[in-house]
This record gives C-alpha cells, structure tokens and sequence, in this order.
C-alpha cells in the first residue's frame, strides 16, 4: 500500500513537493484554505481584466526548466513564455527615466551614456555576479539548510569575503551615478532585506536580471500555477480546496494526520507550505520547534499595499514593469526596517500586463498593478489604503505626464489585513523572511521539525528564503529529506 502524504497550502513551493512526492510513489493529498489554488498567486479578475494577485515578475527562467526536466516536461508544454523588451523602466522626476533592455550589450549602452566608464565596471560586475549566480543556483540553494558545512566548498571559501560585504558596499565602491547605483540595488529587495543588510554573494540577482532577464507567460504568472497543478493531477495529486486545517495530529510525537473542517484525514507524513509561524500554531506547544520571541527578533521581508486597477484608456509613458525611485530610498527603507511605520514618501512598483498581453484587459483599457513596500504588522484601514492610492496617483500623474483619476473604472486594494486573513500570514508579511546573513542556508526555519517526527516545512520561511523560483527549489528540497528519512 502507498505511503500518504498530506500537504498544507497550495502555493509554488507546495505544488513542487507534491508533484515530487506523488512521482516518488506517495499517496498525496493537498489541502488549500481558500477557494482557488495557488497561494500567494492567485488570480483577480473583474470586468473583462485579470490580474495576478501576487507575483508579475519572472526571472530565473532556468529554475522552471529545472523543475519540469525533473518530469520530462518542458514549461512550453504548459505556457507560452516571452521575454519582455524593455524589462523594465525606472523613474526618476518627471519624463526622467531609465529604461533596462532585453540584453546585457543594450542595458551596458545605457549606464555607459548615464556615466561614461561605467560599462567597463559593469561588465566586470555582472561577471562575478554570473560567478556567484552559477555557484548558487546550480549548487548551493539545492542544499536543505541542515548543516553549515553546505557552504562550505572549494568554491565558496573563495568567495568567503562575499558573506561578510554588502551589496550596499560593493555597489557603491565602483559605481557613483545614484541613478544607476538604485538600479543595482534593486533586484537583491526580492530577498526581503536592505542592501545594506543582504551579503555580497546575492549579487546573482543582478545576474537573474541583467544577464538572463525578464519574462511573461502569456495570459499572466497564474498560468505557472495552472501548468503545476496539471503536472501534479498527472501525476496522481488530489487537491482539495476550501478546506482549510483546525489542527495537525500528533501522537507520541509523531505526525499522523490532519483535521481540516472538522474532518480527520491520516496520513504517513504531514508537509506545510503554509505561514511557518501558522503552522506551528497548529500543534500544542511542546511540539512547537520555535517561540514568538524566536520569531519577534527575525527580520521579516516587507509586506505590500497593492491596487489591482482597470482604467478605461491605454496609458502612456510607462512599460509592462515600472519603477517609481524619485523619492528617497534610504528613508522608506528606514520606515520598513528600522523604524516601522507607513512611509512619509513611499517608493512604488507598478505593472500594466496588458501593455504586452492582449488577455489582462479589454481592447482600448489598461490592467495596473501598483505596489507600495511596507513593514508588516502595520495598522491596516480602508482610510489609509485611500490616502496612499491617492498619493501615489497623483505622483504617477506628474512622472508620466498624463491624467488618468478620470478614467479608474474600478481599483480593488489587498494589504496586511489581506494577507493575515487570506493566507495567515505573521503580521501580514508579503514576502517570507529576509534573506540576511544570520538567516541564509542552515540558519533558517528547518524543513524538517526537530521536535515532531515526520512533520516537515516548505516555501519562503524556510530554505532557500524567499522569491517564487526558491519557493520552487523548496519544494524539491523537502520531497527529498521526506523520500530520505521516510523511505
């Protein structure tokens, strides 16, 4: 008889390990509390415009490559993916922008005519950033956090200074032109940290963003969700939606199971993809591995204030991926990381999917998503969520030139309170925990409980941290210590 597996959440990194699991020969059953699957990415649509709830950004194309090879598929077996051109935009001041191409040879043209010299420091740059990317990626992420000596290889003792400079301070040692120093520090936010907090070593995500560049799937990054749930329900998974857990079972300190509305469903192994901190709040205290005071003193990636908006007109002066920096970034990191409170001037991200697909909104209108970083735990108010829309309209407005509060057809807000009551997630966070120095590799939360047998974690709280293609490799990484330790 096969072994059963019961898997909590339905996001990336539980999707993976399903699909891992069930091909290793195990009996799998997902259980998702919401109504539809995919976590954190799910799918708004209204009035003809969809929108991706979570995730616009594709980036380490390789890592989805990796995992459908691992199947004998292909990721254009399920989507059709196409590499966007520019990648991205970046504003400045009004009509004052950068603009990051689809190639490294277009994006050094551009820093060279933004500072003269700086080409030659970039390619350098992005050299050793390919050096670290080809470590990490290829090698480093796959390892399941459970000793400090899967960092130690030939390769990185060389590197061992990269673990103790920042991004901060190797960005700023070659390059002076601030426009251009934003751009650089920009991909390592996806860690959850400041650059000032994120190790030298990272910078192979100025790698995943130069050198290898920015993709769409057609019809949005839902379609990734779709294709995994096709791959998993080829594979044998049953997926349950609606159902969310009261509580894991644990007798003589061994998973049996779980309860989910009112119902009791045996398994031989028990996986979260779900909040970490939830799911410990799922088990009575002594099975808990980790305090709150544990998770109070941990640096959190920031959660998000995010409009989903239909505007009734193409916009103007703005690509697929935009980014609003013409404010301080030193002071808005401050009021997410150091001093926590609603930012006086908050940068912001915005995507218009429908600038390069066709499906995310009517012909003539235009999907935006806008985005404004935050500390988590915040006071969450529809008054507040107001004010800031209007702000950063109204900034938006004078940046790109053109008026466009007259043509909002709708604008739906997701925030803390969203993100607590929709995915329990610890104070409302959007993004897992920061990818710092005391918390990379084996310092993070454990895959594997040490104190329930055959209880294990996934997804951005545990190992490899945060960003969708992690949440991928998580997957794999806990299928693997389950096949390990269970077989």
């Amino acid at each position: 008889m096969k072994k059963t597996i019961n898997i909590i959440g339905s996001g990336f990194s539980s999707l993976a390990a399903s699909c891992y699991l069930a091909n290793a020969g195990y009996k799998v059953t997902i259980f998702e509390k919401n109504k539809t699957i995919g976590g954190r990415a799910r799918q708004l649509k209204k009035d003809g415009f969809v929108f991706d709830i979570g995730p616009t950004w594709y980036w380490m194309p390789d890592v989805f490559e990796r995992f459908f090879s691992d199947f004998k598929r292909k990721p254009s077996d399920y989507y059709i993916l196409e590499k966007l051109n520019p990648a991205y935009s970046v504003y400045y001041g009004k009509d004052d922008f950068i603009t990051i191409e689809d190639t490294l040879e277009k994006i050094v043209k551009a820093f060279e005519k933004e500072e003269p010299g700086s080409s030659i420091k970039l390619n350098k740059f992005i050299k050793d950033a390919k050096d670290n990317y080809d470590v990490a990626i290829k090698d480093l992420v796959y390892n399941p956090g459970v000793s400090p000596f899967e960092l130690i290889t030939p390769t990185t003792i060389k590197k061992i200074n990269q673990f103790f400079s920042t991004i901060k301070r190797d960005v700023r040692k070659e390059f002076k032109n601030e426009r251009l120093i934003k751009i650089l520090e920009f991909p390592v936010l996806f860690l959850g940290a400041k650059p000032s907090d994120t190790p030298s070593f990272y910078s192979f995500m100025n790698y995943a963003d130069f050198g290898l560049g920015t993709f769409h799937p057609k019809k949005g990054m839902y379609q990734v969700i779709l294709a995994m749930e096709s791959l998993a329900k080829e594979l044998g998974v049953n997926i349950k939606t609606e159902s969310s857990i009261d509580n894991i079972i644990v007798e003589n300190r061994e998973a049996k199971g779980v309860i989910s509305n009112g119902k009791t469903y045996f398994s031989d192994v028990v996986v979260s993809g779900a909040d970490y901190h939830h799911t410990e709040s799922l088990l009575e205290k002594p099975y808990r591995q980790y305090s709150e005071k544990y998770w109070g003193k941990k640096t959190f990636a920031p959660s998000s204030l995010l409009f989903y908006v239909g505007f009734n007109k193409k916009l103007k002066n703005v690509n697929h991926h935009t980014l609003f920096f013409d404010v301080d970034f030193e002071a808005h990191a401050h009021e997410i990381y150091d001093s926590p409170k609603w930012p006086e001037n908050p940068l912001f991200y915005a995507s218009f999917p429908s600038k390069t697909d066709s499906s995310s909104a009517p012909e003539g209108k235009e999907a935006g998503i806008f985005l404004i970083p935050l500390a988590p735990g915040l006071e969450d108010t529809q008054d507040l969520r107001d004010m800031y829309f209007e702000k950063i309209i109204s900034r938006f407005e004078n940046l790109t030139s053109q008026n466009v509060k007259n043509d909002i057809i709708f604008k739906e807000s997701f925030c803390i309170n969203d993100f607590i009551n929709d995915y329990n997630s610890y104070k409302g966070n959007a993004y897992g925990m920061a990818n710092t120095l005391l918390q990379t590799a084996f310092l993070r939360p454990k895959l594997k409980s040490k104190k329930v047998k055959n209880l294990f974690f996934t997804g951005q709280l545990t190992v490899p941290g945060p960003g969708v293609p992690p949440s991928l490799i998580s997957g794999k990484l806990v299928a693997s210590l389950i096949t390990k330790y269970h077989n």
